[in-house]
């Protein structure tokens, strides 16, 4: 959920996360953002503090009273005083206007990661199963045991199932720019997951886009 009372933050945050394969969700003030929240609770809060009416501090002491919501603001103010203030207030974190959407997505992975890491989901796709608090992988009931690393890269893949990984975003998520882009460690890390999926004679899931990526479908 995105709350800002400018409209043309609003619609550049939209598109940037969806991009990213996000829901988005957006209110432009403090009242319609509480009613949206309490009505349909969601993953993560991206909250700007100046705003008419209910400000972003308010909105998340009242968030804070009956939930551990992430809530990430946005203010044009980042004195250290105003940074104790939202913090106080329960955020958990907080960025300065202007900011580049490459550190927002970072800080949003990063919120989404503690969360989940706490709670833990299951992604499922096909027969394809993966409990991510246990790291537990099942391929038609069969469990499959995989390195930290091939484990990272599938996980990343079942969370953007049928949208294709570009090899750029892959190195940022899985590897953290350690290999250049002329290294072949992901072609490697993508024949170990195939050949561990498919044993068994299972069907192909991940498949190659030529001079662009990889993606988790069907065959």
């Amino acid at each position: 959920l995105v709350v800002d009372d400018d409209p043309q933050i609003l619609s550049v945050l939209k598109r940037g996360l969806a991009f990213e394969g996000y829901r988005v969700d957006v209110a432009d003030n403090g009242e319609k953002a509480l009613a949206m929240a309490r009505q349909e609770p969601p993953d993560l809060v991206i909250l700007d503090i100046m705003m008419p009416g209910l400000d972003g501090i308010e909105v998340t002491r009242r968030l804070r009273e009956g939930s551990d919501l992430p809530v990430l603001l946005l203010t044009a103010r980042g004195t250290v005083p105003d940074r104790v203030t939202g913090l106080d207030a329960g955020a958990d974190d907080y960025l300065v206007k202007p900011f580049a959407l490459d550190e927002l997505l970072a800080r949003v992975r990063a919120l989404l990661r503690r969360r989940t890491a706490a709670e833990g989901v299951i992604l499922q796709f096909g027969d394809l199963m993966v409990d991510t608090a246990t790291r537990e992988v099942q391929r038609g009931g069969d469990v499959i045991h995989l390195t930290a690393r091939e484990y990272e890269l599938l996980e990343l893949l079942l969370r953007h199932p049928r949208q294709v990984l570009t090899r750029d975003i892959i190195y940022e998520r899985v590897w953290g720019y350690d290999f250049g882009g002329e290294s072949n460690i992901i072609d490697v890390y993508i024949r170990y997951l195939r050949e561990k999926l498919e044993t068994g004679g299972g069907s192909r899931l991940i498949h190659t886009v030529r001079g662009v990526g990889y993606v988790l479908k069907l065959s």
